[in-house]
């Protein structure tokens, strides 16, 4: 499918030099885009087990602020990659359903 109008910009699950957003052009069916992918469902199991470590930290009545600092911060970097995957899978939605027709969101 080398057909331009079927390929669309792809945000990826991680950035450039200086933190730019890095993006891939293809039909989403190259080596890159399944990469991404896997790095993505690995970026979402993270952030899964990350809200289960921080409720039994929230929950111990002995953790100390150091750990909740910690937490926090992974937190706040789990939470800007769960953010750009919803990005990125956003635009990819908005981009099929402008190619079937249908409205942009």
């Amino acid at each position: 499918m080398n057909d331009r109008a079927t390929e669309t910009a792809r945000l990826l699950p991680w950035t450039g030099s200086g933190g730019k957003p890095c993006y891939l052009i293809g039909d989403g069916l190259g080596h890159i885009s399944k990469v991404a992918d896997r790095i993505e469902s690995v970026q979402l199991g993270m952030a899964a087990e990350l809200l289960d470590h921080v409720a039994e930290l929230l929950s111990d009545r002995r953790a100390t602020s150091d750990q909740l600092r910690y937490a926090v911060a992974r937190m706040a970097e789990s939470l800007r990659d769960v953010h750009r995957i919803a990005e990125s899978r956003g635009a990819r939605l908005r981009a099929e359903s402008r190619a079937d027709g249908g409205a942009s969101a």
